[in-house]
């Protein structure tokens, strides 16, 4: 039997990776710096702005080219539902709009990222606690009282950007229980060159399974032609469904706007 070819990795490819994770670890830093110094002098308005060009930056730095479609939401009260791919999905959301996120309680522990995100106002849950989600739950519920732009990947945890899994519907209660509407986006990592009606995936961002947030990170460190597009639906309000029918519905529009096939199990 033949031995496979060894992999080679071209010089230029291990120079434009390392130097852009020196570029991001120095941006990194300098967020955390601004989240612990300025952050707590700084209005809810001077804040999203900070987000939105740092998160942006962090883009540019990566090589990543950020696409949307669709109008984006002005002010809340309203609840995103996006498909989630990868840790980039934040960065990519935020560069576009600048949400309040809730993640699973894992990402706080995360090297460097994790303060930062904590620093930014995500609101983290133990997804294998049913009593943290109803703490959550009444959160949100008090977040979009108060006029926030809130999101959620209500699948709950990763996928391999080639289909939307289930939606689980419980984050739905929070909009439900206050009639505030709900939009729904749909997020897809595609070649850049390729053109922004191309169905192409990218697959270098993907974070699923057992990959490490290092091993992840290497990937799209190395990746080229790499542009995240984001395209954001009409918000709608319940309109008398419950929190699971609505969750069906939202999983099938979202999975359309990512380009992807509808679902062919749409139970939560």
């Amino acid at each position: 039997m033949p031995r496979p070819e060894p992999v080679t990795v071209r010089p230029g490819r291990w120079g434009r990776a390392l130097w852009r994770g020196a570029r991001l670890l120095a941006h990194v830093m300098g967020g955390l710096w601004t989240v612990w110094w300025y952050f707590p002098r700084w209005d809810e308005a001077t804040r999203a702005a900070r987000i939105q060009a740092w998160s942006a930056r962090a883009l540019a730095i990566l090589g990543v080219v950020l696409r949307t479609d669709g109008e984006l939401p002005l002010r809340g009260p309203l609840l995103v539902v996006a498909n989630h791919v990868s840790w980039l999905d934040i960065l990519a959301i935020d560069a576009a709009r600048p949400c309040r996120f809730v993640s699973k309680s894992d990402v706080r522990h995360w090297p460097l990222l994790g303060r930062l995100v904590a620093g930014a106002g995500t609101l983290f849950i133990e997804r294998d606690r049913k009593r943290d989600a109803l703490r959550v739950v009444h959160h949100l519920a008090e977040r979009l009282q108060a006029g926030d732009v809130l999101a959620v990947f209500p699948e709950g945890t990763t996928s391999d950007g080639r289909t939307v899994l289930p939606f689980h519907a419980n984050l739905l209660q929070a909009a439900v229980a206050t009639g505030a509407p709900v939009q729904p986006l749909g997020l897809a990592y595609r070649p850049a060159a390729a053109g922004p009606d191309t169905l192409a995936r990218h697959d270098a961002p993907v974070y699923v399974g057992d990959a490490t947030l290092i091993a992840s990170l290497w990937r799209v460190l190395t990746a080229t032609d790499l542009a995240v597009h984001l395209r954001w639906g009409v918000p709608q309000t319940a309109e008398g469904r419950d929190r699971r029918t609505w969750a069906a519905d939202l999983r099938a529009q979202v999975a359309g706007l990512a380009g992807l096939p509808p679902p062919g199990d749409l139970s939560p």
